[in-house]
């Protein structure tokens, strides 16, 4: 019997909740982009969500085929919508709902990669804040500095 190349969705379940119109917030967090619908509303609300290249609001109603840019720290992530779900699933099941365009995942492997080369430098400090011990020697240094008085 031949081999027949099947895509790797023919052997999951079928979605739950599937519908043809969900709000922007909703779908967001069915797709797990965010913990909360709330996270994902504050987001839209600061206009980092666009979707077809416009600034959206979250009772804006998504379709099939709505392409929808993320922006996520300094990342900026493009996905296209592929189904409309209410449920927020596991995560192989939320990654059904969208496809990532291939400009998005050469953009993210990048931002990785100066992220895995160049950390953060905040991230260097080991001893956090100065004590109130060494802010006052901090003061009285810069007290007793030379001075062109």
């Amino acid at each position: 019997m031949p081999h027949v190349d099947t895509p790797p969705e023919a052997d999951l379940p079928a979605l739950p909740g599937l519908t043809d119109r969900l709000r922007l917030d909703k779908w967001l967090w069915a797709a797990r982009f965010y913990k909360t619908r709330s996270l994902a509303a504050e987001d839209i609300d600061k206009g980092r969500i666009q979707v077809n290249g416009q600034v959206a609001k979250a009772s804006r109603e998504l379709r099939e085929g709505d392409c929808v840019d993320i922006r996520q720290d300094s990342l900026v992530r493009t996905v296209r919508v592929c189904a409309l779900s209410t449920v927020r699933g596991p995560a192989p099941q939320a990654q059904r709902l969208y496809r990532e365009t291939e400009d998005s995942l050469q953009r993210k492997a990048e931002w990785q990669e100066r992220r895995r080369t160049a950390p953060e430098p905040a991230a260097s400090i080991e001893q956090g804040r100065p004590t109130k011990r060494d802010r006052r020697q901090l003061a009285d240094w810069s007290r007793w500095s030379a001075s062109s008085d």
